[in-house]
């Protein structure tokens, strides 16, 4: 470049990952600009975590004064309105923006522009008519829904996650396109508050990304409560307005029918936001409609990095939060930092939650990794008991000398719970460490030490059992 740059700095874009590089980046002392054509804060903040989370915690409080009686307690009738849930949603959104607020990133040294921007060259990205020049551009404009070629769709008044939250009508039969996550957390919190919801996707079961035995109990809860799953349908149709549509579904027979709601959801997943950037023009290699990146995220131009879910592959805020500060030690701190992809954990926000981290069962098998599969249930253990919260199970996967090679739980809290399995697996801990830990009596923790012994059971065959006996001079039978 002929002339310095003006910024150490620029990130394009206000999520989480590019709240996270500006922030990063000006408390180390650097010049940062922080571009995007919205307000800050992200999906995360208006369309997804935040919202979703807080309309799931609604409906879990109104299923639970639903089912008082089980805890022996007595409850009047169950009033609310979708509404004022909505409304409700509204003023957590309220509560956390301050945090993502212009002021606290100017007050931090940051220079928040807002305007859609695209690059000139490798140099220069023009937004408002001004150009930015910076060492380093860090690409993190997010990801927007996919919306699938379906015919009728685009004429019809659907929903996706990022006009959901901001219903105020009653929804008297929700139509979901899409058993992944989004789709079924939307399923349950719809039907706690009063909706009647039909799911329909093509795949054969719930969250095809996790195995089919901890899947299979969030299907049967969410039955149990009245969602109607439609799988292994290929929705082929979709006609109707605001207040009457309908969904046409086929078997893989061809025998079809038509699905009837009020509202239609479309949640089939995401794809990352690259569009009208110029990148091109800057030298930033695209394939398949995703950025080409190497492990430090950086692009085919190396000035130019990304972070959050346009660099995917993970669409977690969590990975764009890790991510962010991958990209900061790169662009600034030149240290050679690479982005996790195998220790990664997530979790599906039903109820029960279902959370996982490292390989899956099926995962392990396709991939030929030597692995053995070990197990305890909720039901088996007594703070679950005592809460009436025992549906799922821990599930462990173990390598070759006790190496932990993932887990899963599918249960009450297990969001919570996983992160002890992030640990182990992160610093390479063995299932021995993890049953030989104290936990607390009485914990749903407890279940992680518990499955970890299983492993440890599964050693002492009859053989060893009776080596032991000899050795020590036992007289049990």
């Amino acid at each position: 470049m002929a002339n310095r740059p003006e910024y150490d700095l620029c990130v394009i874009g206000g999520g989480a990952a590019g709240l996270v590089t500006a922030a990063g980046g000006a408390s180390l002392g650097a010049k940062v600009a922080l571009v995007d054509n919205k307000a800050l804060g992200g999906d995360c903040l208006r369309y997804g975590c935040v919202p979703s989370k807080a309309l799931l915690h609604s409906a879990r409080v109104a299923q639970t004064v639903r089912h008082a009686e089980a805890a022996s307690i007595g409850t009047g009738p169950l009033e609310f309105s979708l509404s004022r849930v909505m409304e409700r949603v509204g003023r957590v959104i309220a509560s956390i923006e301050p945090h993502d607020s212009p002021q606290r990133f100017r007050d931090l040294g940051v220079n928040v522009i807002f305007g859609a921007g695209r690059f000139l060259d490798p140099d220069h990205f023009e937004v408002n008519g001004k150009m930015l020049t910076a060492r380093h551009f860090v690409l993190a404009t997010g990801s927007r829904p996919i919306i699938p070629p379906i015919e009728g769709l685009t004429a019809a008044p659907y929903l996706t996650n990022e006009t959901l939250f901001a219903l105020r009508e009653e929804v008297p039969r929700l139509l979901i396109l899409g058993a992944g996550p989004i789709g079924v957390e939307m399923a349950q919190a719809f039907c706690r508050l009063g909706s009647h919801v039909d799911v329909a996707d093509a795949a054969p079961s719930i969250l095809p990304r996790e195995d089919a035995d901890m899947a299979e109990p969030v299907r049967l809860a969410l039955e149990r409560e009245g969602v109607r799953f439609n799988l292994g349908q290929n929705v082929c149709g979709v006609e109707g307005f605001a207040g009457d549509i309908r969904m046409r579904i086929a078997d893989a027979n061809g025998n079809a029918r038509w699905l009837q709601g009020s509202h239609l959801l479309v949640a089939v997943g995401r794809a990352p936001n690259l569009e009208g950037l110029g990148l091109e023009a800057a030298g930033v290699a695209v394939a398949q409609g995703r950025l080409k990146l190497d492990t430090r995220l950086r692009t085919s131009n190396p000035r130019i990095l990304a972070c959050g879910d346009v660099a995917g592959p993970y669409f977690f805020t969590h990975m764009a939060e890790h991510q962010a500060g991958v990209v900061l030690k790169n662009a600034l701190l030149h240290l050679p930092a690479k982005a996790e992809t195998g220790v990664v954990p997530w979790c599906t926000f039903t109820d029960p939650e279902i959370a996982r981290v490292g390989l899956s069962e099926r995962e392990a098998r396709e991939r030929g990794v030597t692995h053995k599969v070990y197990s305890f249930p909720f039901s088996s253990l007594d703070r679950a008991i005592t809460d009436d919260q025992t549906t799922g199970q821990a599930k462990l996967l173990v390598g070759r000398r006790g190496r932990i090679l993932g887990a899963a739980i599918t249960g009450a809290h297990a969001g919570e719970l996983i992160h002890e399995y992030v640990l182990a697996l992160k610093h390479h801990l063995k299932v021995a460490d993890l049953a030989e830990t104290i936990h607390i009596y009485p914990t749903l923790a407890q279940i992680n030490r518990r499955v970890a012994e299983q492993h440890l059971k599964a050693g002492l065959t009859p053989t060893t059992r009776r080596w032991i006996q000899r050795i020590l001079r036992l007289r049990g039978d």
